[in-house]
């Protein structure tokens, strides 16, 4: 047996199912929930009254810390700390390369001859000191400038991570250079928090509302996944290098049978599952859905809202815990969009809402004509972002491997559109127009001069699962971001878009009301103008067919079809006026992203094309010629031409392709312009790469079991 087989044997002879973690019967899921996370609760208990109160001014209406409190803070963070087990601390930031970073000090400090005490200050707390040198910075500081300072983010508790040997305190950070500038993603969008709650807060007080103190937006962020055996994994360079097949022939049966989705959940994946959920909740993350989804091998895990900070942090979290316990079970868990040919990719929905301190969302209809009117200003604001700046919107989810999944008809197309049912649809075009089904009172001048929405259900429409950006009730799901991004930027540019629209309706109606114009005539006015503006992007239909693909261009809306279509939308004026204005992005940030995001492009490419020829020559082709030798014995003279005949032409054409993607890739020069680099990539290499598959996957289905080295989608996606 090769290697493939024997891995295969090994797991069917084994159980993997994971005992003695914890017994529900005997603790409460209350009492696993926030255990490891300095709490408000726990803050409460162990700081004095007014150092809590200052604290939770801070986390509750933004705002500076008061540094005289930080010391107390720290001791009282480093007790309940070591109380747990932790011997280290961290600064936990989000640099620029999509993940998180840490790292460890301890709390023990030299005291004298021999002697030690445990020490964590206020100062090491509030700020840290990292070596920058070897993050991406896109051109904001040279190499050998190494300076990166953390600073502590008040708003997003600290927790405790344990290990095999030990925990760790962990403080979530921003990550910032010497010169001020932003290193990591945390926080732009802590700025673009602010900006929406500035200009949100300005609506409220034109509608009267004086009790809201602070606008939040609030997100819950569903994760798709693939989990494969571990051990048929590590047979496959593609995986561990890419986190993505390269090769692979479609097998018998995929997806086709729609088993999966929904199906009992594999007793092995459920012990999984229950793991991460219990670390999970330990640190405070609230999950609440956990399910196969349409591919086989392929699952979900769903947490519900919480405000955006917390939880784009805890989305971190979630494929960290994610990729460490797969481990512990003998998995491979894939973030990857796209790691199989022919079944669904995975994505990451971004669920995404606006509300007040006081409870109030501002994106759910209410039952009087005020609320209604509310609501239509701050619905039609987020649709007027979308539709004004699509491109940017695009480019949030704009990745080398999401890639890969947009526009598959297993997610969203490129094409940015709004579905808002057909209820809410109509009510719209009542408003501009005067048409549409009645959802109206028949008081359509009640209140504010207003055609007054019905109380409209929760659920006014359908679902419909190929929209970009799709209104669900109280909500708008954003689901084009990839499974294994950062949502961070995704809500950024939402949240600054979204902020900018508000402004614009501020201004007016305030400009309105100083010529005195009337406020019911102002928001009226606006509305109809607004809607007709955002009209276009506006669609309630199958955004996979072609019919949509061919509307949506006599509609004048963008198609930016992969990464490298989307970058220069980052540098472009209307985009640096746009972030500049609000102080989210400096211009100079913009362009470090966009050279980040280039070079990331043409790095994954590079791997994935220079992975491809490595297995192709060293694995593959020696495959492909000892199957060829062995069969060559024991056949007649007419079966042996026909066969030989056929293996001959391809691996004539395996050759071929060999060295047509390495003639492809020699045209990388290192001299070449960043983006230059990446259209080449795009538009030579990937189709150099494309050629070797195909070669590859059929020379799959030829070739004798036992010496085919890769492991094969049958067993990667059904072996349990």
């Amino acid at each position: 047996m090769n290697a493939r087989q024997n891995a295969i044997e090994s797991i069917g002879s084994q159980t993997f199912v994971r005992s003695g973690l914890v017994d529900y019967r005997d603790q409460s899921l209350t009492d696993i929930y926030a255990s490891q996370v300095f709490t408000e609760a726990v803050q409460k208990d162990r700081l004095p009254a007014e150092v809590f109160d200052s604290l939770q001014q801070t986390i509750k209406r933004g705002g500076g810390l008061d540094p005289s409190i930080a010391p107390v803070v720290a001791a009282a963070m480093r007790d309940w700390a070591m109380e747990r087990g932790a011997t280290h601390y961290s600064h936990w930031f989000q640099p620029l390369t999509g993940g998180t970073a840490e790292k460890h000090d301890s709390f023990l400090t030299p005291n004298g001859f021999l002697n030690a005490i445990t020490k964590f200050s206020g100062n090491e707390l509030i700020r840290g000191e990292s070596d920058a040198s070897s993050f991406p910075s896109g051109g904001l500081r040279a190499t050998f400038e190494a300076r990166g300072y953390t600073a502590w983010d008040p708003s997003s508790p600290a927790f405790i991570l344990d290990s095999p040997n030990g925990a760790t305190l962990v403080i979530p950070t921003m990550f910032v250079s010497w010169t001020g500038d932003s290193l990591d993603q945390k926080t732009p969008m802590l700025r673009s928090i602010d900006v929406l709650n500035r200009e949100a807060l300005r609506i409220l007080r034109l509608f009267g509302n004086k009790e809201a103190n602070r606008v939040e937006c609030t997100l819950g962020v569903e994760q798709e996944y693939f989990l494969v055996d571990r051990r048929l994994a590590i047979l496959r360079p593609d995986l561990m290098l890419c986190g993505r097949t390269l090769f692979g022939a479609r097998p018998p049966k995929g997806q086709e049978l729609d088993d999966n989705y929904y199906g009992a959940i594999p007793e092995r994946v459920l012990a999984f599952m229950t793991e991460v959920e219990y670390e999970l909740m330990k640190l405070g993350v609230p999950i609440k859905t956990r399910h196969n989804e349409a591919a086989p091998g392929q699952f979900e895990l769903a947490p519900t809202f919480e405000s955006t900070n917390l939880a784009l942090d805890h989305q971190m979290l979630v494929m960290q815990i994610l990729r460490q316990i797969a481990t512990r079970h003998d998995f491979l868990c894939l973030l990857h969009e796209k790691p199989f040919a022919g079944v669904n990719g995975s994505g990451k929905h971004n669920n995404w809402s606006i509300g007040t301190d006081v409870g109030e969302n501002l994106l759910e209809p209410g039952a009087t004509p005020e609320s209604n009117a509310q609501y239509l200003i701050f619905c039609s604001a987020v649709c007027r972002a979308v539709h004004k700046y699509s491109r940017l919107l695009r480019l949030s989810s704009a990745s080398p491997s999401n890639d890969y999944r947009l526009g598959a008809a297993e997610a969203p197309p490129a094409i940015m559109s709004v579905y808002l049912g057909k209820d809410l649809t109509d009510v719209l075009d009542y408003i501009t127009s005067g048409q549409g089904e009645n959802h109206l009172h028949e008081d359509d001048q009640k209140a504010i001069g207003l055609p007054i929405l019905k109380k409209l259900a929760r659920h006014g429409g359908d679902r419909n699962r190929t929209s970009p950006f799709a209104f669900t009730g109280n909500k708008f799901e954003f689901r084009a971001v990839g499974s294994s991004q950062n949502s961070a930027i995704a809500v950024t540019i939402l949240n600054t878009i979204v902020a900018e629209s508000l402004d614009m309706m501020a201004t007016r109606i305030e400009a309105d009301l100083a010529t005195g114009k009337d406020f019911q005539s102002s928001v009226r006015d606006l509305l109809a103008e607004v809607i007709d503006e955002f009209r276009p992007i506006l669609f309630n239909g199958d955004n996979y067919s072609m019919e949509w693909l061919e509307e949506s261009e006599r509609r004048g809306l963008p198609n930016l079809k992969d990464t490298v279509d989307c970058l220069p939308v980052l540098t472009e004026q209307e985009s640096i006026d746009l972030f500049g204005r609000y102080g989210v992005f400096t211009e100079s940030e913009l362009h470090s992203r966009q050279e980040i995001m280039a070079e990331n492009y043409c790095t994954v490419r590079s791997i994935e094309a220079n992975s491809m020829l490595r297995m192709a020559q060293t694995m593959i082709l020696p495959a492909v010629i000892r199957h060829k030798n062995n069969i060559l014995p024991g056949l007649t003279t007419v079966t042996q031409r026909k066969l030989m005949q056929e293996l001959d032409t391809k691996l004539d054409l395996l050759i071929q392709a060999i060295d047509e993607l390495k003639k492809r890739l020699s045209g990388v020069k290192p001299d070449m312009p960043v983006m230059e680099k990446a259209h080449y990539y795009r538009d030579s290499v990937l189709k150099g790469m494309y050629a070797l598959r195909v070669i590859v996957d059929y020379l799959e289905t030829l070739t004798d079991d036992d010496v085919w080295p890769l492991s094969h989608y049958s067993e990667l996606l059904f072996i349990r």
